[in-house]
């Protein structure tokens, strides 16, 4: 996440498409294992959204590369 402070400067805008993608990936990398909270949240997330097989950071949108990078940062506990 090299850029992350640069991304947190970007405005962030609702489309769902985008907001669903970078938190089925920040839930992805950033759930504290089976049994948190974050785990559950993924879980859920399954019943609907299924994401492409080639989902990945790099694929993301800009604005969903905010949100990702937001969200990740909340989940870890970066100061923002």
């Amino acid at each position: 996440m090299g850029t992350h402070a640069n991304n947190l400067e970007k405005i962030m805008y609702f489309d769902r498409f985008d907001i669903c993608e970078a938190y089925y990936l920040a839930l992805s990398h950033c759930h504290g294992g089976q049994w948190s909270r974050e785990y559950a949240r993924l879980s859920r997330m399954g019943q609907y959204f299924k994401p492409s097989p080639m989902l990945s950071v790099e694929s993301l949108s800009d604005n969903a590369r905010v949100i990702y990078d937001d969200a990740c940062a909340r989940m870890l506990g970066v100061a923002a």
